[in-house]
């Protein structure tokens, strides 16, 4: 079974199609570590030799000796790619991972402009961190009641259990993220373990039974596998499959042989299994740092040779971390005793925590690179609040709809026309430049981040949880739409957001309805996009001396989606289109001295300043360039 959930876990990462849902390998994780770790902890405690020393020192020999030698490894690829920016985020995650409050960490930095997963080397660790908090907190849970309530031990277990699965089911539809991350959230699948360890539960006898089982446990964990993806509200009640399927096939291998017992028993699934650990910590580290940096070759993320690389390097590393490094710690001659052990461990411990610290105080070293990539990686920390208005004309998902101010966002001015600048975090930062280059307009804001805010709220915007249904209601069923004659409309309504194909038809419904009410519209196309943040891609191809880097990672789809936006505009919906590939891409519009994507797209607003900050995102310097391309074409009616 940990073959299983190793290799579910890593397809996903490796974004294979088939297994987008491979996440929940996680879960069925939980659910052996719960069961195996129980039976340790609570046949000690009936046999009167629990020990918190014994128990945790079998812990940090079968968790940290491995844990370690991945942290120390990737500590010198973090030293030897990342800027500075990212190796301060860097050494902050090792620290966390250290010690178990990673999970907390990567809680913490699930914002709306929170740096891409694939550059954090250490996001896997959020899974160890939920164990051992739950390995701190659950043999004081245990020893609390059998004190206390020495024959109410099982009704204790199942109460947890079903109140940490409830919270969950709740807590996922109020805020997924902390759902996903918070151990208290996790605990009940890793107490469904626990509950077949004690044998709470019948005993499943019998050939036919077991064989149905377990058939029925693993057609549960890949139909989760196969079926869920992204959107998938998880864990809470979608976490049963994999969870539930994971006990059926323990439970079934507890009184006897199943089919599927036999096919998990296969040497070489074994071996998978033995290695899992090792594998789980490995892959990641070296997918992001070949998806980032090229580790391995130099192919496109999701090239299927850069795949297959990783994979068969990941295999080769797991390996000789099981057998040179898990194993020794394990068992066999050079095994060391507790003393010792406690004292190899605590000195790697405060190694690694130094190096995690020096990244952190050394603001990221800044003297391994030119003052010139320094610079340029700079952008990836740029502050949009106050230039976007944020907490105020610009909500995200953290914010709540009664902080925004429409006495400040949506005033008018009597002397310029009156335009209202409408949309999500796309439309938020061209504020900065319309402002700028456009002083005979009065530029009103209505942004929300994740909503392109047209008339009617698909589904999938509201599943964000982020507002958009109270704004799209207060702009188009109220603000927008009072009949009074002593309104004041908008001269001109300006839309722009991370558009998508599935748009499109509410985009001809928003710009008819709005053209109804005496307010022309001004349609801002798709921006272009990248995989990671330009910045650090910048200071790569700086490093490299090689812009190739920029080609492996532009997006590509979104100049077909802006020439089909701007034939229905111009043929259709009968508004004025602006189009950033026209006014970045193509002779002409990048300068002589600055560097060119694939596409011939800008990358620059100046020398030394990124066009965009993140993944797809105008810097100051790239909005304000923006909005001059566009004044200098005439665009916006002006």
């Amino acid at each position: 079974m940990r073959a299983v959930a190793v290799l579910l876990v890593v397809f996903c990462h490796l974004q294979y199609h088939l297994f987008l849902g491979g996440y929940i390998g996680v879960d069925v994780f939980f659910v052996i570590s719960g069961f195996l770790i129980s039976s340790v902890i609570l046949s000690d405690m009936h046999a009167g030799k629990f020990s918190i020393v014994s128990f945790y020192e079998r812990r940090i020999r079968r968790i940290f000796p491995a844990l370690l030698v991945m942290m120390l490894a990737t500590s010198i690829m973090a030293y030897r790619y990342y800027m500075p920016t990212e190796l301060i985020a860097f050494g902050w995650s090792q620290l966390a991972a250290l010690f178990s409050v990673s999970n907390m960490l990567f809680w913490r930095q699930t914002g709306y402009f929170d740096g891409p997963s694939a550059l954090k080397p250490f996001l896997h660790t959020w899974s160890l961190a939920v164990e051992e908090q739950f390995y701190i907190l659950f043999p004081i849970f245990l020893i609390v009641v059998r004190r206390l309530f020495p024959n109410r031990l099982k009704l204790a277990i199942w109460v947890l259990t079903g109140v940490t699965f409830v919270a969950a089911c709740v807590w996922v539809e109020r805020d997924a993220s902390t759902a996903f991350y918070l151990a208290p959230l996790r605990a009940w699948e890793l107490l469904i373990g626990t509950v077949l360890s004690q044998r709470y539960l019948p005993s499943i006898k019998g050939a036919v039974a077991r064989n149905v089982a377990s058939l029925t446990g693993i057609l549960f964990i890949l139909f989760a596998a196969f079926r869920y993806n992204s959107q998938t509200a998880f864990p809470g009640f979608s976490a049963l499959a994999p969870v539930l399927g994971a006990g059926l096939i323990i439970a079934a291998g507890e009184t006897g042989s199943s089919v599927v017992g036999k096919i998990l028993g296969w040497r070489p699934v074994v071996f998978i299994g033995l290695i899992s650990y090792s594998l789980y910590l490995w892959h990641w580290p070296i997918l992001v740092f070949q998806n980032s940096n090229s580790l391995l070759l130099e192919r496109l993320p999701g090239d299927k040779y850069g795949k297959i690389a990783v994979m068969v390097v990941s295999l080769i590393v797991a390996t000789l971390s099981w057998w040179l490094v898990e194993t020794p710690f394990r068992k066999g001659r050079f095994r060391p005793q507790r003393g010792p052990l406690f004292l190899i461990n605590g000195v790697a411990v405060a190694g690694i925590a130094a190096i995690g610290i020096v990244m952190v105080a050394g603001s990221g070293l800044p003297g391994r690179f030119s003052p010139e990539m320094v610079k340029v990686a700079s952008y990836v920390n740029f502050d949009r609040a106050k230039a976007w208005r944020e907490g105020e004309c610009f909500l995200t998902p953290k914010n709540k709809f009664s902080e925004y101010r429409p006495d400040v966002c949506l005033r008018k001015d009597a002397t310029r026309k009156n335009y209202l600048l409408v949309g999500d975090s796309l439309a938020a930062d061209l504020y900065t430049g319309l402002t700028q280059e456009f002083p005979e307009i009065h530029i009103a804001q209505a942004t929300i981040g994740s909503c392109p805010l047209l008339v009617n709220e698909p589904q999938q915007w509201a599943r964000l949880r982020v507002h958009c249904g109270e704004m799209s209601s207060f702009l188009f069923g109220d603000y927008l739409n009072r009949p009074t004659p002593d309104h004041l409309t908008f001269d001109t309504v300006l839309l722009a957001a991370r558009w998508s194909d599935s748009d499109l038809p509410e985009i001809g419904h928003t710009i008819a309805w709005l053209e109804q009410r005496g307010m022309k519209v001004v349609l801002l196309g798709p921006t272009f996009e990248y995989d990671m943040p330009l910045p650090v891609m910048l200071s790569i191809a700086l490093r490299e001396k090689n812009s190739s880097v920029l080609q492996r990672h532009w997006k590509p789809g979104r100049e077909e989606l802006d020439k089909k936006m701007a034939t229905l505009a111009r043929e259709q919906w009968k508004v004025e289109y602006v189009s950033i590939f026209d006014n970045f891409c193509g002779a002409g519009t990048a300068g002589s001295k600055q560097m060119l994507t694939v596409s011939g797209c800008s990358v620059y607003a100046s020398p030394g300043v990124p066009l965009l900050f993140d993944l797809d995102h105008f810097t100051p310097e790239g909005s304000v360039l923006y909005a001059s391309r566009m004044r200098a074409k005439g665009q916006l009616g002006s």
